[in-house]
């Protein structure tokens, strides 16, 4: 799976335990409609992954959930989930809506075409006698 979006904070990695498990923290805020900021942990050798980053870029992290399962001295049984990263990297910022540039080639036309659009005498022209109730064989 993948998150893709801005990095809103990186942590210092951090080491747990006699046996120095390090974690290392980051958010990625993504870019819809309703924006999640996503928390997102690499551990062991992958901490050192995000020492190439800043806060701000655009990034597509590479992840996989994890899930487990924990009964407490009560005896009730806890479930824990985490977004591991295992892998992240740079993402080109998008151009604004309309500015974007065609992919080389784009705007050619195929040999034996125009190159210009057609002229406005050989469009269609605008139906003037539909009415809303008249029946169509559209499915929709």
């Amino acid at each position: 799976m993948e998150v893709s979006g801005r990095i809103k904070m990186i942590d210092e990695t951090k080491a747990f335990g006699a046996n120095g498990f390090r974690k290392r923290e980051m958010v990625v805020t993504t870019d819809e409609q309703y924006p999640q900021h996503i928390m997102i942990e690499f551990t062991q050798d992958k901490c050192d992954l995000l020492n190439n980053y800043a806060v701000g870029e655009p990034v597509k992290v590479s992840i996989n959930l994890r899930g487990r399962e924990w009964v407490n001295p009560q005896g009730e049984t806890k479930y824990f989930n985490s977004i591991q990263g295992w892998r992240i990297e740079k993402m080109q910022p998008e151009a604004p809506q309309g500015y974007q540039q065609a992919p080389q080639g784009y705007n050619q036309a195929p040999q034996g075409y125009p190159q210009t659009p057609p002229a406005n005498n050989d469009r269609f022209e605008p139906a003037n006698n539909f009415k809303e109730e008249d029946h169509d064989d559209l499915p929709f």
